[in-house]
């Protein structure tokens, strides 16, 4: 059996981004010493026949822990929200779990390998969505000229799942922490911390994002030792636009020395003409050169 893992989950609806993952994946030799699952949300029954012959095993997600049936509203996917805090439970025995959302794909195996190097002696490999280029950080509403109102996404999220105000102040400022990729080992305790965090977020906020508030709280306030990841190895693009190196056809970051962009997430979507890019691969931007010029250009997996 291999020793590590790379697990994602998908709807039908993010089929094809979840298969140009796997594609990304396995376009690396090294991929073949490490296990890849899927967690099914929705899949239909073609698309599982076709993932079946990629991966090493499909399981339907489930809610580990109770919802009200009128949060959930039917979509199903939401599942993922809960069911990454779980992975051991689902695909047991493995040493290492790397999670990537299906939004996401490899561009470079050295963050694979850096993934799971993070999460040694029961660590979280993870990354915090800051870096050079990132102009806010947080959001405030300034009042009476020196007294503001916080919105940052940790404090916005804490106050409405009733998180006690003291750990919401301290999670305000904050640097945020994308959820859309990390590594934990399997016997890590970081898994339970994390569980017990996310059945209060759960409790009174809603589901979305739940999770990644629960991940915030667990390394903000309850002090999980954490191996924190550069900006590469969980590129957002909606956040910050790469460039686009055209002699060696890669995505680098935007400042230099351009590092080479290893995991790119296109959470929260990259809109044009009000169609987004996460489900219609046509969609293609404005992206800078390392030479200054400005090319079309889809963010998608494409090899």
């Amino acid at each position: 059996m291999k020793k590590n893992v790379i697990v994602s989950l998908a709807d039908s609806n993010y089929f094809n981004l979840l298969n140009e993952l796997i594609n990304s994946i396995k376009s690396f030799k090294e991929s073949s010493e490490i296990a890849i699952c899927i967690l099914d949300a929705g899949l239909n029954e073609e698309q599982k026949k076709i993932l079946i012959e990629k991966v090493d095993s499909i399981k339907k997600a489930e809610w580990d822990i109770e919802v009200p049936p009128n949060k959930v509203n039917g979509k199903e996917w939401l599942k993922s929200q809960v069911s990454r805090a779980f992975l051991p439970k689902y695909f047991p025995n493995y040493e290492k779990y790397l999670w990537i959302d299906c939004d996401a794909w490899v561009q470079d195996w050295n963050c694979i390998e850096l993934y799971l190097n993070a999460c040694k002696n029961g660590k979280l490999g993870i990354t915090q969505t800051m870096g050079p280029g990132y102009r806010i950080m947080s959001k405030v509403n300034w009042i009476f000229g020196k007294i503001a109102i916080i919105k940052s996404q940790n404090f916005k999220h804490a106050l409405s799942s009733k998180i006690p105000i003291d750990q919401a102040r301290k999670l305000a400022f904050a640097p945020h922490i994308n959820i859309g990729v990390f590594s934990l080992e399997g016997n890590s305790s970081c898994w339970k911390i994390w569980q017990e965090n996310l059945k209060k977020t759960l409790r009174s906020g809603k589901i979305f994002g739940s999770e990644g508030l629960a991940i915030n709280i667990s390394v903000y306030i309850d002090q999980v030792e954490t191996e924190f990841l550069p900006l590469n190895c969980n590129w957002i693009a909606s956040n910050l636009l790469p460039k686009f190196d055209e002699n060696k056809d890669e995505f680098v970051e935007p400042f230099l020395p351009n590092y080479k962009i290893g995991i790119m997430h296109l959470a929260a979507g990259l809109w044009k003409d009000k169609k987004d890019m996460r489900l219609d691969k046509s969609v293609k931007i404005d992206i800078k050169t390392l030479e200054n010029k400005i090319i079309q250009k889809s963010l998608r997996y494409t090899y």
